[in-house]
């Protein structure tokens, strides 16, 4: 009875994250209109500012970043068949596709491959290969990693936030960290239905616990 009790709530646990996730649209709520718009359509109706060469990296950076959560969260519901992992790699595939719009509008070359667990970065083929081989130990180590990569996330975007003053990039950047926090929130929330306390490896304790305990943000 434990065992139903705990496999459906993590279920629901799977069902509320992909919810507050971002559509499949990517969608932004402008509060000016009180309505929604399409995330690219958004970005490309933004101005369009001088790009610096470290704006230019992060944004190609992010675009496999966004690719590398997504596979690893691919190959872990393959793996275990737990919802989690497949509705946040739904969520990750509309931030590929938010940064995929910077990357049209500004006229940048895709480093994104099609192959799932492929990439143009060497750094993140790397991180990849060792995410899943450390994920495929058992299923909290994969939760585990799943919750370490949201941790990378915020901090890349909170590095690229701070070198970029477009507008638009910053905008797309500040949704995808809202989209982070969130699923950080499910990866902790799930292990704590197997009695895992999530220890932070990239946040500092006082940003983590703020982060845990507040309600989910919406995109």
């Amino acid at each position: 009875m434990k065992r139903e009790l705990l496999l459906a709530g993590i279920i629901v646990l799977g069902i509320i994250g992909f919810y507050f996730g971002y559509t499949s649209k990517m969608q932004y709520y402008n509060p000016s209109t009180g309505s929604l718009h399409n995330m690219a359509s958004y970005v490309y109706s933004m101005p369009k500012q001088p790009l610096s060469a470290k704006e230019k990296e992060g944004i190609l950076y992010m675009r496999e970043e966004e690719k590398l959560a997504r596979d690893t969260y691919l190959y872990f519901y393959d793996k275990y068949k737990l919802p989690i992992f497949k509705n946040i790699a739904k969520s990750e595939q509309t931030h590929m596709d938010a940064v995929k719009a910077l990357i049209d509008k500004y006229g940048l070359q895709d480093p994104a491959k099609s192959e799932v667990g492929k990439f143009t970065n060497p750094k993140l083929q790397a991180l990849y290969d060792n995410l899943t081989a450390e994920g495929s130990k058992s299923l909290i180590a994969a939760l585990e990693v799943g919750a370490t990569i949201e941790e990378v996330d915020i901090e890349d975007l909170k590095k690229y936030i701070a070198e970029t003053d477009n507008e638009d990039i910053k905008f797309v950047y500040e949704n995808l960290m809202k989209g982070s926090r969130n699923h950080l929130r499910s990866f902790v929330s799930t292990l704590e239905a197997y009695n895992v306390t999530y220890v932070p490896k990239f946040l500092n304790q006082s940003e983590y616990n703020t982060i845990i305990s507040t309600d989910i943000e919406r995109g």
